[in-house]
């Protein structure tokens, strides 16, 4: 299964140093790793945006860019947005707020069987709403 790889996931491990992280932040950036190594990781265009946003640097921009390059976009369609206004819709109806981007997420996951990497605690209460799966990272052997 295709794992659809949030904003903080890709932001530990293309914009800390590794020696810097905490073991579960190692092992979330090994489980990453992982993903890419198997051909399983996939980003959507709003995510690589919000990657190379907010960027001290036109240096670390072009860096973060040259990495980010690897990976192809994802391509939304009408549905895919359309899924996310649902989404949107659905929690609130039951006090569940959360952003444009989240809800695109989760439109795209669910319609094409994936689950999301995230940290975004946003996401634990979209599960409870949404038929959402959220990817467990593996322990550290």
């Amino acid at each position: 299964m295709n794992i659809l790889v949030d904003t903080p996931i890709w932001s530990l491990a293309l914009r800390r140093r590794k020696r810097q992280l905490r073991q579960t932040d190692r092992r979330i950036v090994f489980n990453l790793e992982e993903l890419i190594r198997t051909g399983r990781a996939e980003i959507i265009g709003p995510v690589r945006q919000e990657i190379l946003s907010g960027v001290r640097s036109e240096a670390q921009f072009e860096s973060l860019r040259q990495h980010l390059q690897h990976f192809s976009d994802v391509l939304l369609s009408q549905e895919d947005y359309e899924e996310a206004a649902r989404c949107n819709n659905v929690c609130r109806q039951r006090g569940v707020q959360g952003t444009a981007t989240g809800f695109l997420l989760c439109a795209v996951a669910i319609r094409r069987g994936w689950s999301v990497f995230t940290t975004d605690d946003d996401f634990h209460h979209y599960v409870n709403c949404l038929p959402l799966v959220l990817h467990q990272p593996e322990e550290l052997a």
